[in-house]
């Protein structure tokens, strides 16, 4: 029979998952163990559903997500706090382009992938604090500790003093932050804070959803509302279930929804 949708053959699915969350093309070994998540299910409908959302949720979870993606979202966050009136702290068009970037030439699991994420999140964090709206948020008279201060409170996060002062320490015992490089160390800092990854979880796979599977904000057409209920109802079920996913049904509705499905054929 042939298939009515081609994201419902698996490797056509397995490869767009790689594209929408990785930013990147399928390598081989990966391509080929999560095809076989699926394909293993045989005939069996519910089986090949549930491999579905675990297989996609798993791209989220993944670390190359994780130190790629979902870190951008941090810095955002760290930097920013959340957009006006809004409950998240990036838009789509930002987040891709430096998704990609942080991500570029990362295959976890492939030799020398750690110093090739290394490399590119201090290239990123460099270039990130000379934006003109970082630097303008964050002048060059500010004092470190007030930089640092404000990072964390943007980040809705307090943190033990030998977070703090190790993140203040970054600038020696110079009394401004004209140094940028001890910005972007700083800045790291806070946007790698254990504490605020939790914080900012579920949030971010919200938010993920969007931009994955619809390619957009939540709040943009055709969001009936052009608002942010549905991105709001999703964070209070994921929340519900304490994040499982499976059980919040999240995953499973993107997957199915009629605007996911037609980027690729009939719904």
């Amino acid at each position: 029979n042939p298939v009515s949708n081609p994201i419902d053959d698996a490797q056509t699915f397995v490869r767009w998952q790689y594209r929408d969350f990785l930013n990147r093309e399928p390598d081989a070994d990966g391509l080929a163990f999560w095809i076989n998540e699926i394909t293993s299910c045989g005939s069996n409908a519910q089986c090949i559903e549930g491999k579905r959302i675990n297989v996609s949720a798993a791209f989220f979870l993944s670390i190359e997500f994780q130190q790629s993606g979902y870190l951008v979202y941090r810095f955002y966050k760290s930097s920013f706090g959340n957009l006006p009136n809004s409950p998240v702290p990036i838009k789509l068009n930002e987040f891709r382009p430096d998704a990609l970037g942080i991500g570029r030439g990362v295959i976890v699991g492939q030799a020398g992938w750690e110093t090739v994420l290394e490399n590119n999140k201090q290239a990123f964090t460099s270039e990130f604090v000379q934006r003109t709206h970082f630097a303008s948020t964050y002048p060059n008279a500010m004092t470190p500790a007030a930089f640092v201060d404000t990072l964390f409170a943007n980040a809705g996060v307090t943190p033990g003093d030998a977070e703090r002062t190790a993140a203040i320490n970054e600038f020696g015992s110079a009394a401004t932050i004209s140094d940028t490089s001890a910005q972007a160390r700083a800045l790291r800092r806070v946007a790698e804070n254990s504490t605020l990854g939790q914080q900012e979880f579920n949030r971010a796979f919200v938010l993920m959803q969007y931009f994955g599977y619809l390619r957009r904000n939540p709040n943009d057409a055709p969001e009936p509302t052009l608002d942010f209920q549905g991105y709001n109802f999703w964070l209070e079920k994921l929340n519900t279930f304490n994040g499982n996913f499976v059980q919040a049904e999240m995953v499973k509705a993107f997957l199915i929804s009629s605007e996911y499905r037609q980027r690729f054929g009939q719904p």
